[in-house]
């Protein structure tokens, strides 16, 4: 399993060579919930343990916010690479989702089962620290059908099932 910090890392290197931007804070946030839940559509499993809050505006990952900066994530020395179809989810993720403003992610994450029972109780505008419940990420990720963006075709269209 992955760390979510590794895998931050990558989304955040990654976005920046596709994009020749650095990614905001919010975007990182979203994209990661959505690798998350990419991950248990595809695989069935989480890609790394560490949990969300739902937050006003979405998702948030305390242990991403704390180290969060323009200039990356961490020092070089912290950060582990991550594993090849870690990568491949993380990367067709940011396909799929990189080019939509973070304001139009933020409102897609409002729309997850996940987020929305995160948020019972808690008056709109306020953030809140009720963690979203994994049991729920992967009610969301049954909706999904998986799309591989590098080859433009859904998961369930490949005839032998994999993902390369």
């Amino acid at each position: 399993m992955e760390k979510i910090i590794n895998v931050a890392q990558y989304i955040y290197e990654e976005y920046k060579k596709m994009s020749g931007s650095v990614i905001d804070e919010m975007k990182l946030h979203k994209l990661l919930y959505l690798t998350q839940r990419e991950s248990l559509a595809i695989t069935g499993q989480p890609l790394f343990e560490e949990e969300f809050e739902g937050w006003k505006y979405g998702p948030v990952c305390r242990e991403v916010r704390s180290c969060y900066t323009e200039d990356g994530m961490f020092s070089n020395e912290d950060i582990e690479e991550i594993e090849l179809e870690s990568a491949y989810i993380a990367k067709n993720v940011i396909l799929q989702y990189g080019a939509l403003e973070s304001w139009k992610l933020s409102q897609l994450s409002h729309k997850e089962i996940s987020w929305k029972n995160a948020r019972q109780g808690i008056p709109d505008g306020q953030n809140g620290n009720k963690k979203l419940s994994l049991d729920d990420i992967r009610k969301d990720s049954e909706k999904v059908r998986p799309y591989d963006a590098i080859w433009d075709m859904y998961y369930d269209e490949f005839e032998d099932g994999e993902i390369r």
